[in-house]
């Protein structure tokens, strides 16, 4: 007789979208809808750090900004390069991004620094909550994407730590700038993955 109770259950490496119930996304779905709201989101933050920049650029305070900028640069050319890849189509709301994100950075920069350090911090950890979220979607037949998703956020958590390392907390009326800022991210989020 054979004791099973002593014996480690091998666990299979889990599928993208393999325990699926009706009604949930399917894999190609989940999929689509991930690299477009990256997409999406990377190209806002791109706009944002533009925006910010318009109002900066020059001054000592633009450095840490310059530097997140290259990174989002980086983050938006390989969500291009997987639109390319899986026949992936952007947002219909591409153009709203485009104006909403340089309009949010801009605006941000003119209440100072310190509200643009803000504005990172927010929309930082806005994105990490969604990146994990979209890491722990992907299984074992995804692990490139996963792996993608999981530096980037690991390189947007370093954003919002620059953030509150150059005074984001020290910004005027924080806790509301933040928070309206947090709001408005996680209704694009919801938005560039539907339309």
């Amino acid at each position: 007789m054979t004791d099973h109770s002593t014996e480690t259950a091998k666990e299979t490496p889990r599928e993208t979208a393999g325990g699926r119930l009706p009604g949930d996304l399917t894999k190609e779905e989940l999929i689509e809808r991930i690299i477009r709201v990256d997409h999406a989101g990377e190209f806002g933050a791109k706009r944002i750090y533009e925006g910010q920049l318009a109002i900066l650029r020059g001054k000592p305070e633009a450095q840490p900004i310059e530097r997140m900028y290259a990174q989002e640069l980086e983050h938006l050319k390989a969500f291009e390069t997987l639109m390319v890849e899986r026949r992936v189509r952007p947002s219909a709301l591409h153009p709203v991004w485009n104006a909403a994100g340089f309009a949010l950075g801009a605006a941000t920069a003119l209440l100072g620094p310190k509200a643009a350090m803000a504005c990172t911090v927010a929309v930082e950890e806005v994105i990490d909550a969604h990146y994990r979220a979209q890491s722990e979607k992907l299984g074992a037949d995804e692990a490139p994407l996963r792996a993608k998703i999981d530096k980037f956020r690991a390189d947007e958590l370093e954003h919002r730590d620059a953030g509150l390392e150059h005074g984001a907390e020290q910004a005027p009326a924080y806790p509301l700038l933040t928070g309206a800022i947090k709001a408005g991210s996680r209704l694009a989020i919801w938005l560039a993955e539907r339309i």
